[in-house]
């Protein structure tokens, strides 16, 4: 069942019934400033940081669902309803939501009134914009009231939902003609604010939530919604809100249009101490004044759009298959620019009070937008690489806005450091820019320690060097991929911490998945070396590569798989000889994309048995058999029931290394197969199944073992994302950056006869053809006409167009 479709001319995906069958949600913010919304109004907006700044508030595991949001009550003739349908539920005689690229536009119809809310946060501009039309599509006039409405965060949003004995007291309000000043604490510790204007008279206002909903009201029917007045209540500790009433009356036909602005603003005066408690509304003014007109909202949105286009234009292909078309061009590299944005921190499955950045998340993700803004993507790899130790270990996590290490989630998950190397050579092999090598960076944030980003890439490979295992694998440390693969760890009882703590534990437990990783990102780290002239330590490093690949092979060959791992007593995990979890889908993918086992026809064996043992309709499981009981020697892996999560989900972030993996042994048709099953545009036909939204990928989907089989979590924020689009575009399409120029090398299934695409690379338009030949014809690359050697297009200093034909 769809309840929706793409408009890939429009580049949106268009709900037509509110009660999806879950929230499905959109991203609105580019730089700073950021908000989610829902298709029915709901979500929450911050500045930065979504935990330490975050404006309105949001409530999880709510009931009735996604009942918090920045809404638009209208009451006509005692009618009350919201244009996104939310939270009144009244029912509407016509309701169309647009998730856009950067924007979301919601309308509905009622009783002859036509109300949409055009929604989006404005470049460079730390608000969000709302453009509220109004229409009497009646042949009478109309007379009703519009109140707006939405409930401030008291800035930190932790303490917010837990220090109530102090919160309760703290809020403090100032209102000045149509707009809503929320200072809460500025008195004290803090020199920002928020502020809700609109611009038109208003005929009323209220800012304390127990007088505009009602002590034991609900936003379902405020009070004064209901009473069709105001209170003009001036909050005073309790919970500050922002809600304006307006009059509107409407001829036959007429129609207006009202411009919301929710914004943030930080005092510039260095003196505010000076002057406790007041504010700098200059800020706020600048900003409102800019987006004060329909004219003016209007430009903004199409400088947004314009914005877009111009990100989207570096990759794009045409082809006959149009789903696959519309999640390359469109869907999988916007969902990549949304978790360079958030990380894993705020989305409606992330509370944004906890994980802040990933280091491995945020690492893996610049996979997927380092080709759009590359800029932006060295300073990231400048942030992350800041966060690491000397010894090349790092924080799992930071925070977005002190880009300090998250001290709760700490370290020792050991596959961090490849990382680093995985997404500094990508930024490299893409720009060309090896002078980002030279930056000094810190070591923990302690300037006093900074080192060359080189000297950080070589510690990230030394720290794997040095911590290999009894079979000379990599040591797993607290967790490597797998967070919830925790094989050093004893803990007594189920439900008690999963986290090692030292040597004490017995640390010897290995990876084979991080042997993987070790091959593949210290071949790209020696090629790097030698790309220096650092000849010596590029052969030093193949050496250590060849003895881990030598380790797999010995010590990590299962028979028919490769091993997951060895855990802190020696014994196999992932192994025929296992009764459960006897084989795993990290060690397939990761291995033979590093190589390992290609030449020995191990590869094969492996892939063939990830599909014998791990498919299912709707992608690869993590593992089979799924885990029935608690085991203590692997940790949190075994607390999940089965078929969820990362015990035997299908967990999509790594269905792409499964492609990857296809596409280097040449099965094009196996390797579009694996990318099929999990991509949101094939699922949408069965949305009531997958719940989730048909237009990015969820990070979970409920495995063969599960109750609830191809039911989807945990949707946008996700690795998914950027892996997905690698996987397609860069092995499948086979267009992918090289050290020395654009590698053009398809592994196309039989679905995709031909295909054309445009690549911009390096300030040049790559301008490529892909046809098949008959069987028996010889692959051939012409560049502007001329034949040349292997798959990787010669870079040309200065050269802005190349044509490329390839016969297949």
């Amino acid at each position: 069942m769809k309840f929706g479709y793409f408009d890939d001319q429009e580049k949106e995906y268009i709900i037509n019934t509110p009660d999806t069958p879950l929230p499905w949600i959109n991203y609105l913010g580019s730089e700073n400033f950021f908000s989610l919304i829902s298709n029915t109004g709901g979500g929450y907006s911050f500045y930065k940081d979504a935990k330490l700044l975050r404006l309105t508030r949001y409530r999880y595991n709510n009931v009735p669902l996604d009942s918090n949001g920045h809404y638009y009550y209208i009451n006509d003739n005692g009618t009350i309803w919201n244009p996104g349908w939310q939270p009144s539920q009244t029912p509407l005689d016509s309701y169309e939501c647009r998730h856009g690229l950067g924007y979301t536009r919601y309308s509905g119809t009622k009783n002859g009134i036509n109300a949409s809310v055009t929604a989006f946060v404005p470049l460079q501009d730390p608000c969000e914009v709302h453009k509220v039309s109004l229409e009497n599509i009646t042949d009478s006039p109309k007379d009703f009231t519009l109140y707006s409405y939405v409930e401030f965060c008291l800035w930190n949003a932790m303490d917010d939902m837990t220090n109530f004995q102090r919160n309760l007291s703290t809020g403090e309000v100032e209102v000045e003609d149509s707009v809503i000043y929320h200072k809460t604490e500025y008195r004290e510790r803090r020199n920002h604010y928020a502020y809700y204007g609109v611009n038109a008279e208003i005929n009323g206002f209220d800012t304390d939530r127990n007088t505009f909903v009602g002590t034991y009201g609900s936003n379902q029917e405020p009070v004064m919604v209901g009473k069709n007045s105001s209170g003009n209540s001036m909050a005073s500790g309790w919970s500050p809100i922002g809600s304006h009433r307006l009059s509107i009356h409407l001829e036959p036909g007429e129609k207006k249009e009202l411009i919301f602005v929710l914004g943030y603003a930080e005092n510039p005066d260095e003196k505010k101490w000076s002057a406790p408690n007041v504010i700098n509304k200059e800020p706020s003014r600048s900003i409102l004044e800019k987006y004060k007109t329909t004219a003016q909202v209007d430009e903004a949105i199409l400088a947004l759009k314009k914005y877009w286009e111009q990100l989207l234009s570096n990759y794009s292909v045409s082809m006959s298959d149009h789903k696959t078309a519309r999640m390359v061009n469109i869907w999988n590299q916007y969902q990549c620019m949304v978790t360079f944005n958030m990380s894993r921190s705020a989305s409606y499955y992330e509370s944004g009070t906890g994980r802040g950045m990933g280091f491995r998340d945020s690492c893996q993700d610049l996979l997927g937008f380092v080709h759009m803004i590359p800029e932006r993507a060295r300073e990231r790899i400048i942030d992350i690489a800041s966060t690491q130790f000397e010894d090349g270990g790092a924080y799992h996590q930071y925070q977005p806005l002190t880009k300090k290490g998250n001290l709760d989630i700490g370290s020792g998950f050991n596959d961090d450091p490849l990382w680093l190397i995985a997404g500094v050579s990508a930024y490299i092999r893409e720009t060309g820019d090896w002078d980002i090598l030279k930056e000094s960076v810190p070591f923990d944030n302690d300037e006093t320690k900074s080192q060359s980003l080189m000297e950080h890439l070589r510690r990230s490979l030394g720290f794997t060097k040095t911590h290999l295992g009894p079979h000379g694998l990599p040591l797993i440390g607290r967790a490597d991929w797998n967070d919830c693969l925790n094989l050093n760890c004893f803990s007594t009882e189920p439900g008690e911490s999963f986290q090692t703590t030292g040597p004490s534990e017995g640390p010897v437990a290995e990876s084979v998945m991080i042997a993987g990783m070790f091959v593949k990102y210290g071949k790209e780290y020696a090629t790097i070396c030698r790309m220096l002239g650092l000849d010596q330590e590029a052969l030093e490093t193949e050496a250590s590569v060849k003895e881990v690949y030598e380790a797999v092979i010995k010590s990590g060959w299962d028979g028919n798989w490769f091993l997951r791992a060895y855990d802190a007593f020696g014994v196999k995990v992932g192994s025929g000889e296992c009764e459960e979890g006897k084989i795993f889908i990290e060690p397939q993918g990761f291995c033979v994309m590093g190589g390992i086992g290609i030449e020995e026809g191990l590869a094969k064996q492996a892939l063939d048995s990830v599909e014998e043992h791990l498919d299912t309709p709707y992608g690869i499981v993590i593992l089979q058999p799924a885990y029935s009981t608690y085991h203590k020697n692997l940790g949190e892996i075994t607390s999940y029931p089965p078929g969820y999560k990362e015990n035997a989900g299908i967990f999509c972030h790594n269905n792409p290394w499964i492609t990857i993996a296809e596409t280097m042994i040449g099965r094009g048709n196996r390797a579009f197969e694996v990318y099929r099953r999990t991509c949101p545009a094939y699922t949408e036909e069965i949305s009531e199944l997958h719940k989730t939204e048909p237009y990015v990928y969820s990070q979970m989907i409920a495995g063969k073992d599960a109750k609830n089989m191809g039911e989807a979590k945990n949707s946008w924020l996700t690795g998914t994302a950027a892996w997905t689009f690698v996987s397609i575009s860069q092995y499948i399409l086979g267009i992918r950056p090289g050290f020395h120029g654009l590698i053009v090398d398809p592994c196309l299934p039989d679905s995709i006869g031909e295909f054309s695409a445009v690549r911009k690379f390096r300030g040049a338009d790559y301008h490529i053809q892909v046809n098949k030949g008959l069987d028996g014809d010889t692959k051939a690359i012409l560049v502007d006409g001329i034949k040349i050697e292997g798959n990787e297009i010669p870079y040309e200093e200065g050269k802005k167009e190349y044509h490329v034909t390839i016969m297949l």
